[in-house]
């Protein structure tokens, strides 16, 4: 099996590279191991972190063998988890927000207040402080746990993050940014069309700083999996556009994952199709090869 997965995911000759990043390292036991899994059998190329998890210690020491052979990314967290540090503004009672309060509270213009610019900057501090104290380097790349890295009032902070901390040793933004076209042939217009429209102006303003991304993005679902997985990725993967990023979210149910987020079965049938030979039949189908972002010649 194993042998398969390699020849597949690393493919010469005409085939399309793109990255297969999956969300949420960190969250829970259950991810972490469907997500190495998967890293140690090449059929993903990249995964994002979330430092603020009580089980990212031991689960960074577990996915240390493989730091070198993925991008490994920082997945800012501002929403539904416990925040490093004190947040009297945004998480009063211990827990940040959901992530529509967040977006609402962007949109209205709070987040961009000097407090609140304070306090995000400072639990942003602490989510890279802890990256860097567990794998000893700075990420490949930066993204956010629901998308907040490209909101308003959170954007700027994410863009200087990189800067500071990031870009000495090069790396890379997640964009969502689609045209929309490839989203009227997916499905999922109303969160496809919504966050690749608040991506934009994160986008041009990275992009003016000089900041390196993913051209094309895809993978938004609603995690209700109403169509088998199978046939969602093959809609991601249609036409294979240079540039592309495909996010994921693979994984293993337990009891830890289903006190820290509500998405768990459906996390398995990711996991299970990203094991399956259906998926290496689909790389070839589609002439697509698993790379990580500095192969993917955007």
């Amino acid at each position: 099996m194993a042998t398969s997965s390699s020849r597949a995911a690393a493919r010469p000759g005409a085939a399309t590279g793109f990255v297969l990043c999956a969300d949420d390292y960190g969250l829970a036991p259950g991810v972490g191991q469907a997500i190495r899994d998967l890293l140690a059998r090449k059929r993903l190329s990249a995964t994002s972190c979330m430092t603020g998890s009580g089980f990212w210690p031991q689960e960074a020491e577990l996915l240390k063998p493989l730091a070198d052979e993925a991008d490994i990314g920082l997945h800012l967290t501002l929403t539904d988890q416990r925040p490093l540090g004190a947040m009297p503004l945004l998480a009063p009672g211990g827990k940040l927000p959901p992530v529509m309060s967040l977006i609402r509270r962007a949109y209205l213009g709070e987040l961009a207040r000097p407090p609140f610019q304070a306090e995000i900057a400072a639990e942003l501090e602490r989510q890279m402080d802890r990256f860097e104290a567990a794998l000893g380097r700075a990420p490949d790349y930066l993204d956010g746990h629901q998308h907040v890295h490209q909101l308003p009032g959170v954007r700027d902070l994410t863009i200087e993050l990189f800067k500071r901390r990031v870009a000495p040793r090069g790396g890379y933004v997640r964009f969502l940014t689609e045209p929309l076209g490839a989203i009227l042939g997916r499905g999922f217009l109303k969160e496809a069309i919504g966050l690749s429209l608040i991506g934009r102006g994160f986008a041009r303003r990275a992009r003016a700083a000089g900041i390196p991304g993913n051209r094309r993005f895809a993978g938004i679902h609603d995690f209700t999996l109403t169509r088998p997985y199978e046939a969602l990725f093959e809609s991601f993967v249609a036409g294979a556009p240079q540039g592309l990023l495909v996010m994921c979210h693979p994984g293993l149910a337990d009891a830890d994952l289903a006190a820290a987020d509500p998405v768990t079965t459906q996390r398995e049938a990711e996991y299970r199709y990203f094991s399956s030979e259906a998926f290496l039949a689909a790389l070839e189908k589609h002439r697509l090869r698993v790379v990580r972002f500095r192969d993917l010649g955007a």
